[in-house]
């Protein structure tokens, strides 16, 4: 059988001079064109710092209110269209408060201070004090994760409802409430037709047309002290009906002295414990006349029309 023989040839030789001259070439064809230094970094400007998520003031949007805003959640909508809530300003924690590692806790003195200003924002917005509409205004802060990151945000939004019960809804609408209150709206709060339970407590409290039967009256809004805690129990509850006849004598034009009891009963709605933890201090005032049936406002109409009633 025949062998093979593999024929690997004599040994290589290596011309080290035309190597090293080979080499030197490749090194010249990888040298910097002119203006250029070799520093990759030297002449690039510096990057910006990185920034978070920042809302929008005057959009609306379809999601509901809530107290923390990730940006998975925001859907901003043009308010033509049906939504939920409408940003009227968006504001930025700065000093300490922003150098915390949360955001502010609602009872914090940052998040008080930024509820005053939404508070005041919206009535600018809407046209008019927004307590006297069936309106309802919530702060909305980063959530936590985009604190972390840098967002030192928070956004003041206003939403419908379509009463001003503890219970009422928030409604999904058409349009912009930008000077909404600035003319006469449906959304003013008048007259109403207050119904009680068997306890004699409010049942039920539906607006009626100060035209047509109804026993109560949106009178105006009072104004709590600072230090004033919420109200619990018969005493708190009376501090503020006396607050709220202020400004039911005020609307009517009777006196207010000891007898104003005898003309008419009033309810006090503060908002809830939430927005008061806030620092909201704002209670809405109604006249009520149990059992009445009155058939226009009572709005300056004086004694009269509020003459004393003695059991």
């Amino acid at each position: 059988m025949r062998q093979w023989r593999a024929f690997l040839g004599p040994a290589p030789r290596f011309d080290l001079a035309a190597t090293l001259g080979v080499m030197l070439l490749l090194a010249a064809g990888c040298g910097n064109p002119g203006n250029v230094d070799g520093d990759l970094t030297n002449d690039w400007g510096a990057m910006a710092p990185a920034t978070g998520f920042e809302p929008m003031s005057e959009t609306c949007h379809l999601a509901n209110f809530a107290a923390t805003g990730p940006r998975a959640t925001y859907e901003e909508v043009d308010c033509s269209v049906q939504h939920r809530t409408e940003t009227v300003y968006v504001g930025t924690y700065t000093g300490s408060s922003a150098d915390a590692e949360q955001p502010p806790a609602e009872s914090s003195a940052a998040a008080r201070a930024a509820y005053q200003i939404c508070d005041q924002k919206v009535s600018t917005y809407v046209g008019a004090p927004w307590r006297t509409a069936r309106l309802w205004i919530g702060v909305t802060h980063p959530s936590p994760a985009a604190w972390t990151g840098g967002s030192r945000w928070f956004r003041c939004d206003v939403v419908e409802l379509d009463s001003i019960e503890d219970n009422g809804a928030l409604v999904e609408r058409q349009g912009t409430l930008r000077n909404a209150l600035a003319a006469s709206s449906d959304l003013e709060l008048s007259c109403y037709a207050i119904k009680l339970d068997d306890g004699g407590a409010i049942d039920t409290m539906p607006p009626a047309s100060c035209g047509s039967k109804h026993n109560a009256e949106f009178a105006g809004v009072w104004e709590a002290p600072s230090d004033a805690s919420y109200p619990k129990g018969d005493a708190a509850w009376e501090d503020f009906h006396d607050g709220c006849r202020t400004v039911v004598s005020a609307y009517t034009g009777v006196p207010n002295d000891k007898e104003l009891q005898y003309r008419t009963g009033v309810v006090s709605l503060p908002g809830n414990s939430d927005v008061w933890t806030q620092g909201d201090r704002g209670v809405r005032c109604y006249l009520w006349l149990d059992g009445a049936e009155l058939t226009s406002s009572l709005k300056g109409k004086g004694t009269k029309s509020l003459p004393v009633q003695y059991k």
